[in-house]
């Protein structure tokens, strides 16, 4: 089907109404203006995500005389001056489909244009330029950096097309080499990963900040991002409460005028958990679309279920006994509980949403609400919970979902015999059928995996674990990536704010701002792998401090 104006107007008013999409970038960021060319390369991506999700947008072509550039000024970029033929808009757009086709040499751009005058039309042109003009063009008249922009569009173009399910005329390359003939010699050294770091950083900041916003209104004097900053700079300081960090952090900005610690808090408390969970979402979903232009990510994998606590609450908690709950250990303690859907496995451990929990929270709803957000942004094909999951409601709504899920179970009455036979038998594995009762003579079908622990400290029953699973024991292996969320949440609760203020809001504020962190810092190093070496290994190369510190200083939130 043909691009049409009705189909071009539903794409930007899709654009428009995002919240937390910022198009065009320069009017939205302070770092840029209209020359900017990362605004530029910002604005391709965030048009190409939507262009290509409409029915009707069927080829890359038109995306190339659609895409706004009358805003954008190539001036600083041409290194001709006086009178030419041709503006640097069009050349651009002809250098973009140029690439997109990936054509060594211009003669096959111009033989092209040649067999396509609709398209020349489109595209402005009353004559097809000759193949020195636009060699000329390229080499001489664009910019290193003017060229590097058109390669890095026409890529993202394809990749945002290819994920869209559009025809590509060529693959897009996602990797930045291979490793198949690698020297050890170029294993990249700390510096080259810390000049890569800094690179990768600043671009995604502009990324995912954008996405929280405290709503003030116009004519403030103190500058949102200073808010942010502050934030990242609380996380990078271990127990650092607000008060204490906004005064160091006067000293520590390059800015004229940062936020005191009772004006930071005051604004954290007038968001609602809601907005706060939005803008969580909206910021992880930048993230992910930033992260799948690697083909080392896939949107789609295992994801793990699972509720940390903060440290137990000493003070008095009347009035807040709804918030501060209790440990999951069943102690006499109390805590605030936070619940996480997290992207494990072979995945890059993002965190895709975060909920606080609450007296009379159910399992099942906690369980229900973290997927919809989890299925919202990624392909979920596995789910894994310990075992304060275990719930035959819980595992026939994952069933009904088309979910598989591997659950350890509490060992009942029958679960103890049948481990104790196992036991006498000497057998290390031992699977069965089971039905569990829904109620009104409903029933959930499970498979139980008896595993046999290895080096056990017990010498009874207790040897055992036991698994509920709908998939069988191929499924049992993936439970171990379950303890990466166990892992993530250490990292996490290092990256909070500390407070001893019983305001839920902010509390979970807190929190959520630290798993964003986390994930951030886990995409930077995706990104930068795959930068350096082409490849993703599970285990990170850059360091925790070293994203957060570059986080701080970049513009893009401080």
């Amino acid at each position: 089907m043909a691009v049409t104006f009705e189909s071009q107007r539903t794409v930007f008013r899709q654009i428009a109404r995002k919240s937390y999409t910022d198009w065009p970038a320069y009017k939205f960021r302070p770092i840029f203006d209209r020359s900017s060319l990362p605004a530029l390369e910002s604005d391709v991506r965030v048009v190409a995500g939507t262009w290509f999700n409409h029915d009707e947008h069927e080829t890359v072509e038109p995306f190339i005389h659609s895409l706004p550039l009358a805003y954008v000024q190539f001036s600083p970029y041409d290194r001709y001056e006086g009178s030419t033929s041709y503006e640097m808009e069009t050349l651009f757009r002809l250098f973009l489909l140029k690439e997109l086709y990936g054509w060594g040499h211009e003669t096959a751009l111009v033989e092209y244009l040649s067999q396509h005058p609709d398209l020349c039309d489109r595209l402005g042109l009353e004559s097809v330029p000759n193949q020195s003009t636009l060699w000329r063009s390229w080499h001489h008249r664009f910019t290193a950096d003017l060229q590097d922009t058109v390669k890095t569009a026409a890529r993202t173009i394809l990749i945002k097309a290819q994920n869209a399910g559009v025809a590509v005329p060529r693959e897009p390359e996602r990797r930045s080499r291979s490793r198949g003939n690698e020297s050890p010699e170029s294993i990249p050294d700390d510096q080259t990963v810390l000049e890569q770091v800094e690179t990768v950083t600043e671009q995604m900041n502009c990324v995912v900040f954008p996405a929280f916003s405290l709503d003030r209104g116009e004519g403030c004097e103190i500058h949102e991002n200073a808010y942010w900053d502050l934030q990242t700079y609380l996380g990078l300081r271990e127990n650092l409460a607000v008060n204490e960090g906004a005064r160091s952090f006067i000293y520590e900005s390059n800015r004229n005028r940062t936020p005191l610690g009772h004006a930071h808090r005051e604004h954290v408390r007038d968001l609602s958990i809601e907005q706060i969970r939005e803008m969580y979402r909206q910021s992880v979903s930048r993230l992910l679309d930033r992260v799948a232009e690697t083909e080392e990510f896939f949107r789609a994998g295992i994801v793990a279920i699972d509720i940390t606590e903060s440290d137990p609450f000493t003070g008095d908690r009347a009035g807040h006994e709804d918030e501060i709950i209790g440990t999951k250990e069943k102690t006499n303690e109390y805590a605030y509980q936070w619940a996480t859907v997290q992207l494990v496995g072979n995945a890059v451990p993002i965190v895709l949403d975060v909920r606080p929990v609450q007296k009379g929270d159910t399992r099942k709803e906690i369980v229900a609400d973290l997927l919809d957000s989890a299925e919202a942004a990624v392909h979920v094909d596995n789910v894994l919970m310990d075992r304060e999951f275990d719930s035959q409601h819980i595992l026939e709504m994952l069933s009904q979902r088309g979910l598989s899920y591997v659950v350890p179970k509490r060992m009942q009455t029958s679960e103890k015999a049948q481990a104790k036979r196992l036991l006498k038998r000497g057998k290390d594995r031992y699977e069965t059928d089971r039905k569990l009762h829904l109620g009104n003579n409903e029933w959930h079908s499970t498979t139980l995996i008896y595993r046999r622990k290895e080096n056990s400290e017990h010498t009874d029953y207790r040897q055992y674990s036991v698994f509920m699973t709908n998939r069988g024991r191929g499924n049992l292996t993936e439970y171990g990536y379950r303890w990466e969320i166990e892992s993530g949440y250490k990292s996490i609760k290092r990256f909070m704010a500390a407070t001893t203020s019983k305001h839920f809001g902010l509390r979970f504020f807190y929190f959520a701002f630290a798993c964003l962190l986390y994930s951030i810092w886990r995409a930077v190093d995706l990104l930068v792998q795959v930068q350096l070496t082409g490849e993703y290994e599970h285990s990170p190369i850059v360091t925790a401090d070293n994203t957060l510190t570059l986080v701080k200083k970049e513009t893009g939130i401080g």
